[in-house]
Formats: C-alpha cells, sequence, structure tokens
C-alpha cells in the first residue's frame, strides 16, 4: 500500500505572527518557516506504519511556491521515500481547490490511504482533509488519536467532545491527525544528509487541469484585543467570594 502524506509550509510554530502594516494579511517577510505541526505527526505515521510492515511507500506532496521544498526535505528525512511539490508561483490556494489538487495526486500515485493534518496553524480550516475525502468518495477518519489496520480497514480512534470514539474505516480511505496520534522523531544529521539525494519531483499547477478561482476575500486582519489585567482580591475566602460576586453583579447591572 501506497501512502500519501500532503504537507503545508507555515510560520513556525514558535513565532508569534505579525499583522502586516496595511491589514491585509500575515507578515511573511524575514520569518522563519517550518513544517505545520500536524503535518509532521501524519509524516512521522506514515513512517511508522512502512516501518511496521503497513506500507510499502510513503509520498509527500506539498502545493506551493519553490521554498516549500525545504519542507518535504524535512519529511523525507523523517523517512518518506520521496516527495512531489506542485509549484503555484506565489497564488494564494483555498482549501477546496489543495483538495482538488491532491485529488489529481492520489489518481496519479495510485495511493492507497492519504494522511494529512486536522488543519494548519496559519489558516485553522480544518477542511481540506474532508473536502478531499468526499472528492475521492472514500472514507475518513478525523482528528485520529491511533490508527490501527486491521485486514481491509483501519480502525481509527478519534477525539469527541464526549471522550473517545472508534471507528471502522475502509480502504482506501483520507485519515486527519490529531496532536496526541505520535509524537515526531528528532531528525538526526545523517538522515538530513541522505533526504538530499531522494527524490523530489516538481510540476505546475497548471499542468494539473484544477479550477483554484478563489471564492472567499480576506477584507481585513487585525491583531487581537489586548487582554486586560485582572484584579487582586484580598481578604478571608468569604470576602474574597463576596467581592467577585459584586463584580459580577455590578458587570451585568452595568
Amino acid at each position: 500500500m501506497k501512502i500519501l502524506v500532503p504537507v503545508k509550509r507555515v510560520i513556525d510554530a514558535y513565532v508569534k505572527p505579525r499583522v502586516k502594516s496595511d491589514n491585509t494579511g500575515v507578515e511573511l517577510n524575514n520569518v522563519k518557516m517550518d513544517i505545520n505541526p500536524f503535518c509532521e505527526i501524519a509524516v512521522e505515521e506514515a513512517v511508522r506504519m512502512k516501518e511496521n510492515g503497513i506500507a510499502d511507500e510513503v509520498v509527500l506532496v506539498s502545493v506551493g511556491e519553490a521554498k516549500c521544498e525545504e519542507i518535504l526535505r524535512k519529511g523525507l528525512a523523517i523517512g518518506a521515500d520521496r516527495a512531489i511539490l506542485v509549484e503555484t508561483e506565489g497564488q494564494d490556494i483555498e482549501p477546496l481547490a489543495i483538495a482538488k489538487v491532491l485529488k489529481e495526486i492520489v489518481a496519479k500515485e495510485e495511493a492507497g490511504l492519504v494522511i494529512l493534518g486536522k488543519q494548519s496553524i496559519d489558516g485553522d480550516n480544518n477542511q481540506t482533509g474532508q473536502m478531499l475525502a468526499a472528492l475521492l468518495n472514500w472514507g475518513q477518519g478525523t482528528f485520529a488519536s491511533e490508527v490501527t489496520k486491521e485486514g481491509d480497514s483501519l480502525q481509527v480512534t478519534r477525539e469527541v467532545d464526549g471522550g473517545l470514539e472508534t471507528l471502522q474505516v475502509n480502504l482506501p480511505a483520507v485519515v486527519t491527525t490529531d496532536l496526541r496520534l505520535n509524537e515526531p522523531r528528532y531528525v538526526k544529521l545523517p538522515n538530513i544528509m541522505k533526504a538530499k539525494k531522494k527524490p523530489l519531483d516538481k510540476m505546475a499547477l497548471a499542468d494539473l487541469g484544477v479550477d483554484t478561482a478563489t471564492r472567499t476575500t480576506v477584507l481585513k486582519v487585525v491583531e487581537p484585543p489586548v487582554r486586560q489585567a485582572g484584579d487582586l482580591l484580598e481578604g478571608s475566602a468569604n470576602e474574597v467570594v463576596q467581592q467577585m460576586m459584586d463584580k459580577v453583579g455590578n458587570k451585568f447591572a452595568g
């Protein structure tokens, strides 16, 4: 079985995003970029499945500008076999268009399973995996915290509001990963060097014949309001409780 793992290049999770001065978006110039954390978890899970004999090949794919090659190389260093970069020349691609692109890549690669992060930490849309499953007419297991293979199906444990839910998903399928699925391995220098020699194919977005028309427009991006400092309450427990009740009452009365 071949596993396809889509990955995205985003601002490093430990860098605080800055809004552009004209409020048209988030500043990306001279900002440290990295692989989306949920995507890295997806790569790790796919590599583990290959190491356990469940998969024969792990193929990465990224849709974006040429700089996405760096995150693909990181995924190859984790243990993926090869990578595909669909170059967009700086064009902003929405989740639906990404799903359409991935559908074409899935057909081209004849993949039997797609594992991807449940969302990217920049847009936080949580849409691509579900849209891809719908376009492929495949079963899906979202927010996966555990994935095991049983015969021709997957047992996917997913996190829901009330606890955990286990689904049986027939293959081929789409699985989106949650934070607690695994902890990505530390990439060692020898593997980084080996990753530079692994195949990385490039293709133009236009070659896939996919409709990438923009259907939404960002009107304005602003910083969240500054959180106000809290009040320090002093006194006995009963006095503190009374002060809290007074403050709540005054708030609603006002």
